[in-house]
């Protein structure tokens, strides 16, 4: 497990969004198969992509925001973003310089219908909130080692 922080660092790496879906075909399958019957959700996919593919407004607001944007599924996440996913998934984590993570963003706050320009405002707000305070959002930062 990582360590507790009491601030926040100020300088942001990247922004990573934690799906609530395992990737790879198989996982990929489960969730569509799911979403088909009812039994799967991830406003966060719903957010990222459409019926087949990732959305285009998605790309281009992730080429002008201010920080880069990873995506990862549940599968797929290091020990620290697993450690740091405290609001649950889907998630938004902002990674900082320093190694720390802090969630942003948990799955209802990314109940937007989809909406690319919604999440992009909700987490230009979250990021703001973060740098403008030492105390940042949610639980304490978590670091590896």
């Amino acid at each position: 497990m990582g360590n507790i922080r009491p601030e926040m660092p100020a300088s942001i790496r990247e922004i990573v969004g934690v799906y609530h879906a395992d990737g790879g075909v198989m996982g990929e399958l489960r969730y569509v198969l799911g979403k088909a019957r009812g039994t799967a959700h991830c406003a966060l996919c719903d957010i990222t992509h459409s019926t087949v593919r990732r959305k285009a407004a998605w790309d281009d607001a992730c080429r002008t925001f201010p920080h880069p944007i990873r995506l990862v599924h549940l599968n797929e996440r290091s020990p620290e973003e697993e450690a740091a996913c405290t609001l649950g998934t889907p998630t938004v984590l902002v990674s900082f310089a320093d190694g720390t993570y802090r969630a942003v963003m948990g799955p209802d706050d990314l109940e937007l219908d989809g909406s690319v320009s919604g999440f992009f405002d909700a987490l230009d707000r979250a990021v703001s909130r973060i740098l403008s305070s030492h105390e940042g959002l949610g639980a304490p930062g978590v670091s590896a080692g």
